[in-house]
């Protein structure tokens, strides 16, 4: 399944010191939330993204922990200020601990 689960990143890739950016993140990831049950009547285990986290330049700027409710591909949008260039991560862990990153580089002006 890891190889079908794509993270995209919406961010400008310049921006005027001190600007609020918005980041906006896309992750292709089923999320069963453990309710669903399988054609053999079974229960599908659960398999969320459980954690998101996003740094800049290695310092933290958000920390989420998702819950089933999350609906699959989950969407999420925030902002951020950049005072300097840098380097936007976004990790993105599940259940099973498998972690997707994206890096994108912000020069600011």
């Amino acid at each position: 399944m890891s190889n079908d689960i794509k993270p995209r990143v919406r961010v400008p890739n310049k921006a005027k010191k001190g600007e609020v950016i918005e980041v906006k993140t896309l992750i292709t990831h089923p999320m069963e939330s453990g309710q669903r049950k399988g054609a053999d009547g079974a229960l599908v285990p659960r398999l969320i993204v459980s954690t998101f986290e996003a740094s800049y330049n290695g310092k933290p700027v958000l920390s989420a922990r998702l819950e089933p409710a999350i609906s699959a591909n989950p969407y999420m949008s925030f902002w951020v200020r950049v005072e300097e260039s840098g380097t936007l991560k976004l990790t993105w862990t599940d259940d099973d601990k498998q972690s997707w990153s994206s890096e994108t580089r912000i020069e600011v002006a």
